[in-house]
């Protein structure tokens, strides 16, 4: 058990069951929420048999806030006094529960994985029809309107397909995940219901607070209404895409809360990688961090930003860069990271090449079982056969015998399998390569192995390496071409803060001159990151200062952490 700070003692302690932490990267939030339940649950706050409702937004989440609090209370009080919950399974309990109350069917088929993107792939729409789609099913599902009233909105947007498919769906009876908070919410506009949750619920805990969309802040506050403890960070908020609304929600909350605790100390990173986090403060509204143990860095940490003509230099610095890490620290974690996959390609064709130990978040990390029935079907595919396919996926689905899994979760893991094997098959992958880029495993043991990780910045959040390089820091990749407004521009400045952010010891961000098109292979001249003016004001090293920072640094210290 760690020795808890001034900040997590506060919230530990603070008597008024509503109360706002802003807890930035590696302040300790998790541990300060395990010991606020702590509080309650020794105050006598939560009286048998009512409970402490815990939400997350994952559950690699859920997973780890469970494991922080167990060492803090009984097994028995975490059993019968919290229930912690992603805000899917928190909607499902609910419908199931009173589905009837609103007249849908409490035994609808609940989503087994992205069936509205698996729609549009048997559709064979491409990628921007596609997520236009997405898109439009997200925007009115996040409002709360019934069956009828989202059919109505749909064929006054009048994109057929996504009308078809929302009519498929009720005629199988079945639910999607914008369906199970859009229905949630609809239920708990029931008085009786939702006293019932609010009486079963003594007090809320609402982890990474920023990412909430306004519908899931309306779901807790029916349920936790100036009860709820609220965590996380503005300069965190990157999930604009799936609907998070960071500065309304921030908004929004700090009106409800009588009181706020900041956190300004990190113990995740040197003073070098705060020091860039903290230039994009403008840009991110984070807050101004210190280190908790400046004298504790050797040299003081790493913060570097070189520049390159192309993207075969930019790839091969990255992967002498890592060498040059892992040589001197063979434990050590490196994450190359970029605003998207493509910009990434570069770089991961020099790791793979390089001979270094490596893991690609996007590549399948199967568990034996869909691994042995992956790489079996893709040994015996025939890819013309598939080419010919009116429906490739359901031709993936029955070269895999998928009908003859019966094990839900091993049912789940399948789909999940092929949906990734499709897209590369379609991406123009061959079965051969989809083949080799299968891991056996799994994602909580593979993400922690020492060795290079290739990622983008959305999939690390909420994650930690050693040292992080930043691929791609140009106008049009971070910031994106899409981010037009300052709202916008704002979230792209946030993507890049937490990217920068996952790194202990070093952050270093790399920008090309000209960069191929992912598509045609057409070379564009970029114009660097606006954004790398600000991490300019951090005072980084350059190329030359990277390679004598590595020189006279004591790698021995730096290797024992």
């Amino acid at each position: 058990m760690v020795t808890p700070t001034s900040a997590q003692l506060r919230i530990r302690d603070h008597r008024q069951l509503n109360l706002l932490a802003i807890a930035p990267a590696g302040c300790g939030k998790t541990e300060a929420l395990a010991l606020r339940i702590q509080g309650l649950l020794q105050r006598g706050v939560i009286v048998p048999p009512r409970k402490i409702l815990v939400t997350t937004f994952s559950n690699r989440a859920r997973d780890n806030i469970r494991e922080r609090i167990q060492t803090y209370i009984t097994p028995a009080q975490l059993r019968d006094r919290v229930s912690i919950s992603n805000f899917h399974g928190l909607s499902t309990r609910i419908i199931r529960a009173h589905a009837t109350v609103i007249g849908i069917d409490p035994e609808a088929v609940l989503p087994e994985n992205d069936w509205i993107g698996e729609q549009c792939r048997r559709r064979g729409l491409q990628y921007k029809a596609f997520g236009v789609v997405q898109e439009l099913f997200r925007q009115i599902k996040q409002e709360p309107v019934d069956d009828v009233e989202v059919e109505r909105r749909l064929a006054d947007a009048g994109n057929i397909h996504a009308l078809e498919i929302e009519r498929l769906r009720k005629n199988e009876n079945r639910l999607t995940y914008d369906d199970l908070p859009r229905l949630a919410e609809l239920i708990l506009q029931n008085d009786g219901v939702a006293g019932l949750y609010r009486n079963h619920f003594a007090a809320v805990v609402v982890d990474e607070f920023q990412d909430l969309t306004p519908q899931q802040l309306r779901i807790v506050n029916r349920i936790g209404d100036q009860r709820t403890t609220y965590a996380g960070d503005l300069a965190q908020g990157i999930y604009g895409f799936a609907g998070a609304r960071p500065i309304e929600i921030n908004r929004a909350v700090r009106a409800e809360c009588d009181e706020v605790i900041e956190f300004s100390d990190s113990h995740r990173s040197s003073p070098a990688v705060l020091s860039m986090v903290n230039s994009l403060a403008p840009w991110t509204g984070g807050q101004q961090l210190n280190s908790a143990a400046p004298e504790s860095w050797p040299g003081g940490g790493l913060a570097g930003i070189v520049d390159f003509a192309t993207v075969a230099e930019e790839a091969d610095w990255a992967t002498k860069l890592s060498r040059a890490v892992l040589t001197r620290a063979p434990m050590h974690r490196i994450g190359i990271i970029s605003r998207i996959a493509s910009r990434r390609r570069f770089a991961d064709e020099a790791i793979i090449a390089s001979g270094l130990p490596y893991h690609r978040w996007d590549d399948g990390v199967l568990d034996t079982d869909t691994a042995k029935v992956m790489k079996a079907m893709l040994s015996q595919i025939d890819i013309r056969e598939l080419a010919k396919a009116a429906d490739p996926l359901e031709f993936l689905r029955g070269a895999a015998n998928l009908e003859s899994i019966q094990d839900p979760s091993g049912r789940e893991a399948l789909v999940d399998a092929l949906t990734w094997c499709h897209d590369l098959l379609a991406d123009g992958h061959s079965p051969a390569a989809v083949k080799s880029r299968i891991r056996v495993g799994d994602n909580t043991t593979l993400i922690t192995v020492p060795g290079v990780h290739l990622l983008t910045g959305h999939v690390g959040k909420g994650q930690q390496f050693d040292w992080v390089i930043v691929i791609g820091a140009e106008e049009g990749c971070i910031p994106d071409f899409r981010a037009t407004t300052e709202d916008a521009l704002a979230e792209e400045a946030r993507v890049l803060s937490v990217m920068i952010s996952r790194a202990r010891h070093g952050a270093v961000v790399m920008r090309a001159q000209s960069v191929p098109a992912a598509s045609s292979g057409v070379v564009y001249s970029k114009r660097e990151s606006r954004f790398l003016a600000s991490l300019r004001n951090s005072n980084p090293l350059d190329a030359g200062g990277i390679i004598e920072w590595f020189k006279i640094t004591d790698w021995g210290v730096i290797a024992s952490r």
